[in-house]
């Protein structure tokens, strides 16, 4: 019995600790947010480089109306957050919650959803004033991220309450390919293409995070960071973070940025390509065996391949044999085959190609 009560007034105490653990868990989480939301725009200004959606926004938020809008281009340009910033500034952090209906990829998207979820939402009539006083627009916003993975049946039922519902409803589409959004959606809504971010504006982005995190860094990883990104600034702030946290203290080399990436060493590159000019199918074969045997994607080795033979001095038909043959081997790499097999047969028509130069 006593045992028993021993154990009972264990438990009583364990709750309060929990609660202590709890708050300071909390006030962590808070702290270790990721960069990539740290730093994202908390308003339309704070947008890089998208112009002619930004004019667009900007007008809305002076009190013109909106169209439905589709927004489409390559990944971490700013699609999601310039719509997201847009409305919370339109309706502040209140009616926010209320206003706004976010469908993600990750959210069930199929038919019933479209008819259930987003219909009823859709059909709720709104008021034109916000809690503060300030006016804010007649309508709600409706985003679906990722719109080209829905299905066409879910896009074809969209069609009707967009029309229907285009009193009190606004929708944004977000998609990476607008050739997969159906004919009669894309003509419904405002297009605007994301461009890839030019270097210079993701250097800005990064030098400005780079302050603030009172990083340590050189020129050259910085210049790594935009190079390895590809115009995707989400990449790059989250390479940068990354870096942050292997370096420590200390300064954040252009080494560690490449290491970070995944990305195959130039060096590495330049030692095939000799080999396939210059040496024997033996030599090449040990060559990409290793490659691949210490962990460098076939997908990485092939994109950096295709820029290094661009740049080759080779014949315009060479250079396109060895470029067909690379979509051939990229197909085949998507469809699950060998890394190993698919390389060397890639190697073997380059080796081939400058053969036929030296015979010339």
């Amino acid at each position: 019995m006593q045992a028993f009560l021993k154990g009972a007034t264990v438990q009583s105490v364990r709750p309060q600790k929990d609660k202590t653990t709890a708050g300071s868990s909390a006030e962590k989480k808070i702290k270790a947010l990721p960069w990539v939301e740290k730093y994202r725009p908390k308003c339309v200004d704070d947008v890089a480089y998208q112009e002619e959606v930004v004019a667009v926004l900007k007008k809305s938020l002076e009190g013109a109306d909106l169209p439905n809008l589709l927004f489409y281009g390559p990944p971490g340009t700013g699609k999601t957050s310039t719509i997201l910033a847009a409305a919370r500034e339109l309706y502040g952090p209140e009616l926010y919650r209320h206003r706004v209906l976010e469908l993600n990829a990750s959210d069930e998207r199929g038919i019933q959803v479209v008819r259930e979820k987003v219909k009823n939402f859709a059909q709720l009539t709104v008021a034109g004033r916000r809690s503060d006083g300030k006016p804010c627009p007649p309508f709600k916003i409706i985003i679906l991220d990722e719109a080209d993975s829905m299905t066409a049946p879910a896009q074809a039922a969209l069609r009707r309450t967009m029309e229907k519902e285009s009193r009190t409803t606004r929708f944004c589409l977000i998609c990476n390919y607008i050739s997969r959004i159906i004919e009669p959606l894309t003509s419904r809504c405002s297009k605007f293409r994301f461009k890839p971010l030019a270097n210079q504006i993701q250097e800005e982005r990064l030098l400005a995070i780079c302050d603030k995190e009172k990083l340590k860094f050189t020129k050259e990883s910085v210049a790594a960071l935009v190079k390895v990104s590809d115009g995707d600034l989400r990449k790059a702030i989250t390479f940068l973070q990354s870096a942050a946290r292997l370096s420590a203290d200390k300064q954040i080399t252009e080494q560690t940025v490449i290491e970070i990436a995944g990305v195959v060493p130039p060096k590495m590159i330049d030692n095939l390509l000799q080999i396939c000019f210059k040496g024997t199918f033996e030599k090449l074969e040990v060559t990409v065996r290793d490659m691949v045997d210490e962990g460098y994607a076939a997908t990485q080795i092939l994109s950096q391949l295709h820029e290094a033979i661009i740049e080759q001095e080779l014949s315009d038909r060479q250079k396109s044999a060895i470029t067909e043959k690379m979509a051939v081997v990229g197909k085949c790499l998507t469809d699950g085959a060998d890394e190993n097999l698919q390389l060397l047969s890639l190697c073997s028509v380059i080796m081939q190609q400058s053969t036929q130069t030296h015979n010339n």
